[in-house]
């Protein structure tokens, strides 16, 4: 879509306002609105002025100044806004040079795709993200001098069995980790999550498939298509927009923290790739599972800088409670075909269109932008230096003899072990600039201040371990 389009589709639509979005470097998409008197074809040339400085991680108070710069090949009407208000998803701008600011997590997405490109490696890198999510009934916390406290509400959960509920209890509900996937009424969230799909079609996101999944307090999956790097992180975005807000219309709460639950599985968000060049597929070859030795390599690249991403691709303490060795969650570094337990999959298709790796180990937590950026700049490094990642893995690597179980490298064990790691090998990331080390440091430096706050501040988990001793 072109900006004359856009400004015929505020026309055609009576649109009353304009939404200008932007996603800061945790991921949380920010916004901000002009009435449609104030929007022009100006808006396209000159972008729209805001502070940068109240942007955690971002820039100081004395050169605050930036511009957004809205992408007309992202307009949507917004669907849950009384007034008809169209949106874009928006590049931060520095006004001085007219680039993208260095710390724009859409900025440095842009700047992925452009070194692939230039790289000669390839000309496309396609994207699939699965982000799980939990549905409740309500949440209810508290961090105080006083103590603290988390409440979960769920009439799904198995927890509510002996609860009393306005009508009655019904009684059909899943299971501790039983909820992939009964019909209903054991799962509650048909009707939500089709309104989902639907919302997310009318917006350009094609969905293929939505179903519940394995945790029984409300874990849901909706699968969309696979897209570009850029535009399906803005797909990513939108997403997680409509389902907050459509379980916020049937007065429920969504959440894509990665382990909201003690005891049953976390969310995460496999992230399927590959990359072509000229129409054709790189990872198809004739090697392990059908793919190519670019395939093998990206592989290799990713398992070589796998903690290093962790800090990217599962940016959360929360991260780290579903990252655990000897459950379900995907900690060994390794690939396998059609393995569930190896941290890198290759999905079975009969296509060799559709060959793909698909990495287990990021979460929903990550900032799409900054995710995808940086499995690729990792996959690209180990193809550029032929990084082979060894044999594959065909045992469950869960229930491994000691002595094997030695020899597989694992994911990070915590935030504070991940941003160490990235700390330590961000070289291949600054390539081509598209991450800068001033990022990167700032990026650390937000981090940090998460795991200091959750590092001084006590659990109920330890009154319950040390307070007799």
């Amino acid at each position: 879509m072109t900006a004359a389009e856009v400004l015929k589709m505020v026309k055609d639509n009576e649109v009353k306002f304009v939404d200008f979005r932007f996603a800061d470097t945790r991921g949380k998409e920010q916004h901000v609105t002009v009435p449609v008197s104030h929007f022009d074809m100006d808006k396209f040339e000159s972008g729209h002025a805001f502070d940068g400085s109240s942007i955690a991680g971002w820039k100081g108070i004395e050169s605050s100044d930036m511009l957004l710069m809205p992408d007309p090949n992202t307009a949507n009407i917004d669907p849950f806004f009384e007034e008809t208000t169209l949106f874009m998803q928006c590049d931060v701008i520095e006004p001085s040079d007219g680039k993208g600011y260095d710390r724009d997590p859409r900025s440095i997405a842009k700047r992925a795709e452009a070194y692939l490109k230039s790289s000669g490696m390839g000309d496309t890198a396609y994207f699939g993200p699965e982000p799980e999510f939990f549905i409740f009934d309500s949440i209810r916390w508290k961090i105080g001098m006083d103590g603290c406290f988390v409440k979960i509400e769920s009439e799904e959960a198995s927890w509510s069995t002996g609860e009393k509920f306005e009508g009655g209890n019904t009684g059909h509900r899943p299971t501790v980790k039983g909820g992939y996937f009964p019909v209903p009424p054991v799962d509650s969230f048909q009707d939500m999550r089709s309104e989902m799909c639907l919302i997310l079609e009318s917006l350009g996101i094609p969905v293929e498939v939505h179903h519940h999944e394995v945790a029984g307090a409300g874990q849901n999956e909706i699968g969309s298509k696979f897209s570009t790097l850029v535009e399906r992180a803005d797909w990513t975005q939108n997403m997680k927009y409509v389902i907050w807000n459509v379980a916020h219309t049937y007065g429920k709460t969504a959440t894509f923290m990665p382990k909201p639950i003690v005891g049953d599985n976390g969310s995460g968000m496999h992230v399927h790739q590959s990359v072509w060049k000229d129409g054709k597929n790189l990872f198809a070859g004739d090697g392990y599972a059908g793919l190519s030795d670019f395939a093998l390599y990206y592989i290799g690249g990713i398992i070589k800088h796998a903690k290093a991403l962790n800090a990217i691709t599962n940016p959360g303490t929360n991260s780290y409670k579903r990252l655990v060795p000897g459950f379900e969650a995907p900690v060994k570094l390794a690939y396998s075909a059609r393995n569930r337990s190896a941290s890198i999959r290759i999905p079975h298709v009969s296509n060799p269109k559709g060959r793909r790796v698909e990495a287990r180990f990021p979460d929903p937590l990550a900032n799409p932008y900054l995710c995808f950026s940086a499995l690729l700049m990792a996959g690209l490094d180990g193809v550029q230096n032929k990084i082979h990642p060894g044999e594959a893995a065909s045992k469950d690597l869960y229930h491994l003899p000691p002595e094997e179980d030695a020899l597989i490298p694992t994911v990070c064990a915590s935030l504070e072990e991940a941003l160490d790691a990235l700390n330590k090998d961000r070289e291949f990331l600054t390539r081509g600039g598209v991450f800068s080390d001033a990022m990167i440091d700032a990026y650390i430096e937000l981090k940090m201040q998460e795991v200091q706050r959750f590092r001084m501040t006590a659990h109920p988990v330890e009154y319950d371990m040390y307070y007799s001793l």
